[in-house]
């Protein structure tokens, strides 16, 4: 044992090794504490950077599992309804695991359980809360939780998944607390991004607009300004499809002159009803309709098939108000798509109101022009009557009468048959000058109305609407005469249908390449008996024989009868 004085001397040195290692521990602490303070920020800056959203959704995520050394982390996005996920971010997870567990969660269990009450949850078994129901298959085992909410401004946008503290550690406040506070850092972020997001879509709106103005106002054709219409709508809301339908007259349809996209040719000249089609739907109401899924909405009539491997659409009628619709676009997505928001339908709205805006101010341009060619036609006329006619017909008057002076009989008949040249010129004058004054704009219906007008009065002899296909310049390309043969065989083939094929489907496609005028009239019924009368496919072939041209009868897969008549607009 030592002396007294060897104890007092070892007493102050333990006490001062305990104070030595307690202030290392401390300043261990703070060193933490900053290095973790100095990592938050680091994280706040790096997601404060971000202006694409889907890249600032993965550095938050990325942030936040190095923030609580989480091995596993997911941002969960709340959909439009508030009550499930409609998109699910995360690391540590490698696509083929992801591949075998199946698809992202759709917020049930823990996962709502977040949803449904916006604070902070942490866990230190999974498995041991009352809304936990399992993993499914090939889910790696997950058992600490860290869960908080993400707002954006005063609404829940979503929620920061976190699990698995390396170490077998659980999440202590102190990973709440700097989780929390990257949370306030990404909603600022978050925001940030989708209002970047939303001016460079209004920016890409405004130089659409600025683009059909400049094409309607330059000259541009209806088609190629239709076409630029459903391009650039197209593209820039991410759609699989985009088309263009404008109002029949006299006939209450819709004709689709312009589709891009997928499967654009099934969708390219389709006559479509005002009452069983999405584009009928919003013409007739003069305001956007949308569907879920194009393909299962009682609304749209299936026939003829045009949709496969389409989703969510949306149909925005082009101009209303007092003058009405001029027509409507109708964008479609590819199955499994977002739905057509809110916000989103509304910016179409305003773009076509645009649309219509230009298409009005190019066709009174288009009008101004008339009446300048009708008012110098008037002139021109004018001037032939008042001018040219007078000093012809002076001019005759000349002749005839200097005629008589004339002894030598040749050329007395020359002036004579001048004469004659001069009262014939002027008659074609009169004429010229009947046909420059002409007011009358009215003439019969074209070939594309008098053709829808006979489907559908077919329509309720067959029982069904047969489906319209028009293609190609019809009421310009193809004479009077040649279209009122197509108007007979088309009345005559759906005559024949009705009475003998007992079909529940028909499909007319009626089509000119400027070369030839092409009816096909296709039906699933019974098909053509052998030995059966066959009057009216007579008449219809001597028609198109009449005509220089020909008829086909043919059988399509599946049965039925498909008739092609086909006729030269031009005779060789």
């Amino acid at each position: 044992m030592g002396s007294p004085e060897d104890v007092r001397v070892r007493l102050p040195h333990l006490r001062l090794n305990e104070l030595l290692e307690e202030l290392q521990a401390r300043l261990d602490a703070a060193r933490g504490t900053r290095d973790r303070v100095h990592s938050l920020l680091e994280a706040v800056l790096s997601v404060g950077r971000e202006l694409d959203l889907e890249q600032a959704l993965h550095s938050i995520v990325e942030a936040a599992a190095v923030l609580v050394d989480a091995e596993y982390a997911a941002l969960g996005v709340i959909g439009p309804d508030g009550k499930g996920l409609s998109a699910f971010h995360t690391i540590g997870v490698s696509d083929e695991q992801i591949a075998k567990i199946g698809p992202f969660p759709e917020g049930h269990g823990i996962l709502g359980e977040l949803i449904s009450h916006p604070e902070p949850l942490r866990l230190a078994k999974i498995s041991e809360h009352p809304s936990s129901y399992g993993f499914p298959p090939h889910h790696p085992p997950m058992n600490t939780f860290l869960g908080v909410p993400i707002r954006v401004r005063d609404q829940i946008f979503g929620n920061l998944y976190l699990t698995e503290k390396h170490g077998g550690a659980q999440f202590d406040e102190e990973d709440v607390s700097v989780t929390l506070t990257l949370a306030v850092a990404a909603g600022v972020a978050i925001d940030n991004a989708r209002l970047y997001a939303e001016s460079r879509l209004r920016e890409r709106w405004l130089q659409a607009n600025a683009d059909i103005a400049h094409s309607l106002m330059s000259g541009g054709t209806p088609a190629e300004v239709l076409g630029l219409i459903a391009e650039r709508a197209g593209e820039i809301t991410q759609s699989a499809l985009a088309a263009v339908a404008l109002p029949m007259e006299d006939t209450g349809s819709l004709a689709v002159e312009i589709a891009v996209g997928m499967d654009a040719d099934a969708h390219r000249g389709l006559v479509l009803p005002m009452d069983r089609s999405l584009m009928g739907l919003a013409f007739s109401a003069a305001a956007p309709v949308s569907t879920a899924d194009v393909t299962q909405d009682d609304r749209i009539c299936p026939d003829p098939p045009r949709f496969g491997g389409l989703g969510p659409a949306v149909a925005v009628p082009i101009g209303t108000g007092e003058a009405g619709a001029r027509g409507v676009v109708l964008l479609a997505r590819e199955d499994g798509g977002p739905a057509f928001t809110q916000t989103e339908t509304e910016t179409l709205k305003g773009f076509a109101a645009q649309a219509a805006v230009a298409m009005e101010l190019a066709e009174r341009r288009q009008a101004a022009e008339q009446v300048a060619v009708l008012e110098d036609r008037d002139r021109i006329a004018r001037d032939l009557h008042d001018l040219a006619i007078q000093r012809l017909f002076a001019t005759g008057m000349t002749l005839q009468s200097a005629g008589r002076f004339i002894e030598h009989p040749q050329a007395s008949e020359r002036v004579a048959r001048a004469v004659d040249d001069l009262d014939e010129t002027i008659k074609i004058i009169r004429s010229t000058i009947f046909g420059l004054r002409s007011r009358d704009g009215s003439r019969e219906a074209g070939l594309r109305a008098r053709a829808v007008r006979i489907v559908g009065e077919a329509a309720p002899v067959l029982g069904f609407a047969p489906s319209v296909r028009m293609e190609g310049l019809l009421d310009t390309d193809v004479p009077r005469e040649t279209a009122e043969h197509v108007v007979a065989v088309l009345s005559e083939a759906l005559t024949n249908i009705a009475r003998h094929a007992r079909a529940s489907r028909t499909e007319v496609v009626l089509a000119t390449d400027g070369r030839e005028v092409r009816l096909t009239v296709t039906d699933n019924g019974v098909g053509v008996p052998a030995g059966g009368r066959r009057s009216g496919l007579r008449n219809m072939a001597e028609r198109a024989e009449q005509s220089g041209g020909g008829m086909e009868l043919d059988v399509p897969e599946g049965g039925g009868t498909a008739i092609t008549w086909r006729v030269p607009l031009s005779r060789p």
